[in-house]
């Protein structure tokens, strides 16, 4: 695990300033060193997870972040539902059912497991390179400075 950041994790309201109060947490428990990367992505992965615990899910709602120099940023959602996030295809005028897409999108890897009182998704952000030679210009055919958000405009653009 890292040396620099300890594992956090908070409870949060189960209403609709949980997601707010989620992206406030992480943002000062997120790991400064190996995490700068990837938190834009971490913010609204855990929007959309913590969305799902308020609307679809039942209390408590609580999320913990831990670094893992190696793996990168896990991010972790419990609340008291067993009811299991099921992805769904919206269309492109739906207000909502992306959020579980974009976890699949985005991540390096997910996942939703019971728990004895109720349920916990996951997902595990990886940390980007150190920039090198290959990130000038365009690398894998993409402009500098594509992100996995750009990734995801690009594929639910109507």
């Amino acid at each position: 695990m890292c040396e620099v950041t300890a594992a956090a994790s908070t409870t949060l309201p189960s209403d609709a300033s949980a997601p707010r109060l989620a992206r406030r947490f992480l943002r000062g428990a997120r790991c400064p060193e190996h995490h700068s990367s990837v938190l834009d992505d971490a913010e609204l992965l855990v929007s959309e997870l913590v969305t799902n615990a308020v609307v679809h899910g039942a209390p408590p709602v609580t999320l913990a972040v831990e670094c893992d120099t190696t793996s990168g940023m896990r991010v972790r959602v419990t609340d008291g539902s067993s009811r299991q996030p099921l992805p769904r295809s919206a269309r492109p005028a739906d207000v909502d059912g992306r959020g579980m897409a974009l976890v699949d999108l985005l991540s390096a890897a997910w996942g939703a497991e019971p728990t004895e009182r109720g349920k916990e998704v996951w997902f595990l952000l990886r940390r980007s390179p150190p920039p090198g030679p290959r990130a000038q210009g365009r690398a894998q055919g993409r402009p500098q400075g594509w992100s996995a958000r750009d990734e995801a405009a690009q594929r639910w653009s109507p």
